[in-house]
């Protein structure tokens, strides 16, 4: 089965202080570019959280850098086109999703392009408030 990484997760797989940090690296170690991906956009979420946490726990951009390049031999890295984008932004304006669910939307739309069976995220409630199928598991690590 295809796993599809939410951004929470693969931030708490790197951040060994982080609360689910076992089970987020225990997926991630066990993840293949074959059977699993995260979306294109999610890397840039990974730099920007990482290279903003306060004080000592401040990663550097080249250190993002050296973690990132992990994240892309591990996963499949998945981009929708403008034209998927935009279709996007319209299915979501018509099922009423506003503000900053838009970006777990276009998350879960990356998944369903990937073909993925389960989506993988800390955050299972944003997620559950779209229609996401032919997704079948909305799940933690």
């Amino acid at each position: 089965m295809k796993t599809f990484f939410d951004t929470s997760v693969l931030i708490s797989a790197f951040l060994e202080l982080h609360e689910h940090h076992e089970p987020s690296l225990d997926a991630f170690l066990r993840a293949t570019p074959q059977q699993a991906c995260c979306a294109a956009h999610s890397l840039a979420e990974f730099y920007s959280v990482i290279t903003r946490l306060p004080g000592p726990h401040r990663l550097s951009g080249d250190q993002a850098i050296l973690f990132l390049q992990e994240i892309r031999q591990r996963l499949a890295i998945v981009a929708i086109s403008g034209d998927d984008y935009f279709e996007a932004l319209k299915n979501a304006a018509a099922a009423g999703t506003v503000g900053g669910a838009i970006y777990d939307f276009l998350l879960a739309r990356c998944a369903i392009k990937a073909g993925a069976q389960i989506l993988l995220t800390w955050n299972i409630r944003d997620f559950n408030r779209f229609d996401l199928h032919p997704l079948k598991k909305v799940m933690t690590p």
